[in-house]
């Protein structure tokens, strides 16, 4: 049974405030809230968590990494960034979960600067955001983390690039599943890709314009008339 495509049937439309009458297991809840994380429905994600709050007695909440993730995407999304920080520093994740944990972290720090500065942040509020607010250990293993992207996240952008310089929301929605980023980090790179692409066709241009001007000027410089052709003595009037 797929639990994603039951659930008009067991919560209609997930939108009236029923509890649901059908009880979970901790693991069936996962695999709900996992379809849903993979649809990109946050709206009916947070939906389904809330129907799940109203149980009486329930801890389903808190019984599956998967779960605990759903909510935090959830925070996220809301802009409910304290429930997020709660969220992340009071359960210890999975390696597999830290990318998209920890772009949640720092792009929720960044906008809340942004927010409180009343202008969006270079590079370098960017640095200092990060140095105030380092990434706890529950989504963090340790390691020195560079802020580029890795390599393979870097190929499949590159790659969806190449498709499409101008991706929709829904295929920024569909990259930020696939790379673990945010939409908003997914377009930000195309955004920063295609400035870097004019940049460069543009210095391109006038580089070759440069190249046509010096060559049509040294071709100017070193032209001499023909001299006249020598008579050829055997040839007579």
């Amino acid at each position: 049974m797929n639990l994603f495509n039951a659930l008009p049937g067991l919560f209609p439309s997930l939108a009236a405030p029923s509890i649901p009458s059908l009880n979970f297991s901790a693991n069936q809840v996962a695999q709900v809230c996992e379809q849903l994380e993979e649809s990109g429905d946050t709206d009916r994600l947070a939906r389904f968590l809330w129907s799940l709050s109203v149980i009486p007695g329930s801890n389903l909440l808190t019984q599956h990494e998967s779960i605990i993730r759903a909510r935090a995407i959830v925070a996220f999304q809301q802009n409910n960034f304290r429930e997020l920080y709660s969220l992340l520093e009071n359960h210890k994740f999975t390696r597999d979960s830290h990318p998209k944990l920890q772009a949640m972290w720092m792009e929720a720090h960044y906008q809340e600067a942004e927010k409180l500065r009343g202008r969006p942040l270079g590079p370098v509020d960017k640095y200092r955001v990060r140095k105030k607010f380092p990434m706890p250990r529950t989504i963090w293993d340790g390691e020195q983390k560079t802020h580029c992207f890795k390599e393979r996240t870097r190929g499949l952008l590159r790659e969806w690039y190449l498709q499409d310089p101008y991706p929709n929301p829904s295929k920024k929605r569909e990259l930020a599943q696939a790379t673990g980023l945010t939409p908003t980090q997914v377009g930000n790179w195309f955004k920063n890709r295609r400035q870097r692409d004019r940049a460069a066709a543009a210095k391109n241009r006038n580089s070759n314009n440069q190249y046509d001007s010096q060559t049509a000027s040294s071709s100017n410089h070193n032209y001499s008339p023909p001299s006249s052709p020598e008579l050829d003595p055997d040839v007579t009037d």
